[in-house]
């Protein structure tokens, strides 16, 4: 008996070292009957998931198992029922419904991996702004927004579609002139007088800087009145050079076209029948489409500026002659898209 016991004991001890759990303490040691009544007591738990867990839930859910050994292998195996393998951190959307009091927590990780996902909803995105930009392309130049066809009107509308020598940068008294003189029909002799001193004046220089010196000519001049400037003497010659800063040569070429005109009003009466005369006293209407096709000078204005200085004019080449019958409307050089066009054609038919 004695040997027997000594035996157990030894090995007790050798369990005890090799760390195997044969014996355990009496605080670990439950009764069978009683572990197996707690078992069926607790209600089942639900599986939730590891994110849901940290959900603040109205009813507090808890295991009502006796402490084991944590060497023992069913723990281990229980354990295992609740442990989820590591993944990646990915954005997770919880529901929670309520089931008879318990909480169900449902994960929507794999709505993710649908169409309905972030990369899915992107990529739709970038494909939608492709077909916008496919629509751009195709209907360059005839399908335009909203705000630039409210903006094209505005400035047709400021702009009245008149010459393209009419820009936006061009000067305001210049741009009137286009839109109240330039191409109406003159028959008075003074204006055609003035007109004849004006595109000889702005040779070499523009008829915006003509135009804004007009009233300085027309102090200097007399009103362009033929028969008050062919009395000009010497002194008064170099009193409109010295007061209105204009060439001495062009002051000399004014006063002698002046005794020029007045010649021309004994042979044909007026200054008009003699320039209209050579146009049938029909304006010539042109139909150009573009600036670039219009001439400086035509073979009506070669004709004119040969009679011209054969009669002792000055200033007055083919260039100059075409100018003054633009300015003075023997021809109706407005593009056909101004409407400039029409109301010079009706002037010129009353």
């Amino acid at each position: 008996m004695c040997s027997s016991k000594s035996k157990n004991m030894n090995q007790e001890a050798i369990s005890q070292i090799i760390g195997r759990p044969v014996l355990q303490p009496k605080s670990n040691q439950v009764p069978t009957l009683d572990r197996g009544n707690s078992l069926k007591k607790s209600p089942p738990k639900p599986l939730i998931h590891p994110i849901a867990s940290k959900i603040a839930s109205p009813r507090p859910i808890s295991l009502n198992s006796p402490p084991l050994s944590p060497n023992s292998k069913p723990i281990r195996k229980l354990a295992g029922l609740y442990e989820k393998p590591k993944q990646a951190a990915k954005p997770v959307k919880l529901s929670e419904s309520t089931y008879g009091g318990c909480r169900e927590v449902k994960s929507l990780m794999t709505v993710q991996k649908q169409p309905g996902s972030i990369a899915a909803a992107r990529r739709q995105e970038v494909a939608m702004k492709q077909e916008e930009r496919k629509k751009k392309i195709s209907h360059y130049g005839r399908v335009k927004s909203v705000k630039s066809n409210e903006k094209n009107l505005n400035v047709e509308h400021e702009n009245k579609k008149r010459c393209s020598f009419i820009t936006t940068s061009s000067d305001p008294i210049y741009v009137a002139y286009h839109d109240e003189e330039w191409g109406v029909p003159v028959h008075d002799d003074n204006l055609l007088f003035e007109l004849l001193v004006l595109t000889g004046a702005q040779v070499g220089s523009d008829w915006t800087s003509v135009l804004k010196r007009r009233n300085t000519f027309r102090e200097a001049f007399s009103g362009f009145e033929a028969e008050l400037v062919a009395e000009f003497n010497e002194k008064k010659i170099q009193s409109i050079v010295n007061d209105y800063g204009i060439g001495l040569s062009q002051v000399l070429a004014i006063v002698d076209n002046s005794k020029q005109i007045l010649k021309v009003k004994r042979d044909f009466g007026s200054f008009n029948k003699y320039i209209w005369g050579f146009m049938k006293h029909k304006p010539v209407t042109t139909k150009y489409t573009s600036c670039q096709k219009i001439p400086v000078k035509t073979s009506k204005s070669e004709t004119i500026s040969k009679d011209m200085v054969r009669r002792g004019f000055r200033f007055v080449g083919p260039t100059v002659i075409h100018s003054l019958m633009q300015a003075a409307g023997l021809t109706n050089d407005h593009l056909i898209t101004c409407p400039r066009h029409l109301e010079c054609t009706a002037k010129a038919a009353l």
